[in-house]
């Protein structure tokens, strides 16, 4: 058995959880005027597709009157945080995105700031992992890649759009670990958003590429890459051609949420219309085709319910981190 399953589970269990719970209320007229989306990362990565998604369903159902993007690379999204917090004032009109490594790079340090720092808005979706290739790598299967790796570990990198110890990394060592390989040999090489990280996979800079199912699908319909492995328990109707990582004898499976934050001292009219207008959302036909599109899987929590899983995560992938090494 895997030493990382029981605590793998347990991320996994609690996104479950959260899950379950239908939206309350169905499409119709406006709720909020406009919203300006704050993106920690570059363009290409998986903040980026989900905050763009999200914003084109919620305009295009009426939901919102208008809305606006700002790329804010740094710091593994710490730039962005800390702009949120700094400025919260006159950052009212303003949502953030972020994901599961707002938990990890709070506890490894990499930024001062937590999800405790700021306004809790919701939680939205889910994202399973995958392993891709370029289209032109000799590599066409987990076995193949496991084999490069064990004829030569130092030059079988796997990249990532995000910081050591963050998510993509986390997921690469998962699933080594799963394959039965030791976590803490696997050499990863970060890079700053998705597609800087996709720049070095095509260039031969790095063997494969740890990064979202969503953002696998849109390259591999591209042509650009090879999925190899998604870490879902079975294969996605986005793109069912992507074997999952179980079905390939690696047991390890794996969601990565995402969801919207706000500034501190969010005046809770403001609050009560954000999370209004995003669970209106799930019932409209402009949000099922992004999701469809994309391949994620609707993952709603509101309020205190997303700060509760939002703690109940934080243990979690410290037990995981520390299990690896990288706490």
């Amino acid at each position: 058995m895997s030493k990382l399953k029981f605590t793998r589970r347990a991320v996994v269990a609690a996104a479950t959880v959260l899950s379950l719970g239908a939206p309350v209320f169905a499409g119709g007229h406006q709720v909020v005027d406009s919203i300006h989306f704050l993106i920690p990362g570059g363009a290409g990565g998986g903040w980026d597709g989900t905050t763009r998604g999200t914003g084109e369903a919620l305009t295009g159902a009426g939901l919102v009157g208008s809305a606006s993007y700002e790329n804010m690379s740094g710091g593994g999204g710490g730039k962005a945080i800390g702009y949120l917090i700094e400025n919260a004032d006159s950052q009212h009109g303003t949502l953030m995105v972020n994901s599961t490594p707002i938990v990890i790079r709070s506890l490894t340090g990499v930024f001062p700031h937590n999800f405790r720092d700021l306004t809790l808005v919701a939680g939205t979706i889910g994202d399973y992992a995958a392993l891709v290739v370029g289209k032109d790598s000799p590599l066409n299967s987990m076995a193949d890649l496991i084999a490069a790796y064990d004829s030569d570990p130092s030059g079988t990198a796997i990249g990532g759009g995000s910081v050591p110890g963050g998510m993509d990394h986390l997921v690469a060592a998962m699933v080594m670990e799963a394959a039965g390989k030791d976590a803490l040999n696997v050499k990863y090489v970060a890079y700053d958003a998705g597609g800087k990280a996709m720049a070095a996979l095509l260039s031969g800079e790095i063997a494969a590429l740890s990064t979202g199912f969503s953002e696998a699908v849109a390259l591999a319909q591209a042509g650009e890459v090879k999925i190899l492995g998604v870490t879902s328990d079975a294969r996605v109707d986005a793109y069912a051609d992507a074997p999952t990582m179980k079905e390939q004898g690696i047991d390890t499976n794996f969601v990565n949420w995402r969801g919207f934050f706000a500034a501190p001292g969010l005046p809770a009219d403001k609050l009560a219309a954000y999370q209004a207008a995003l669970t209106k959302m799930y019932d409209t036909p402009e949000w099922e085709a992004v999701r469809s599109r994309n391949g994620w899987v609707n993952i709603h929590n509101s309020g205190a319910a997303f700060g509760s899983f939002l703690e109940e995560q934080e243990k979690a992938i410290g037990d995981l981190m520390k299990k690896l090494g990288f706490l």
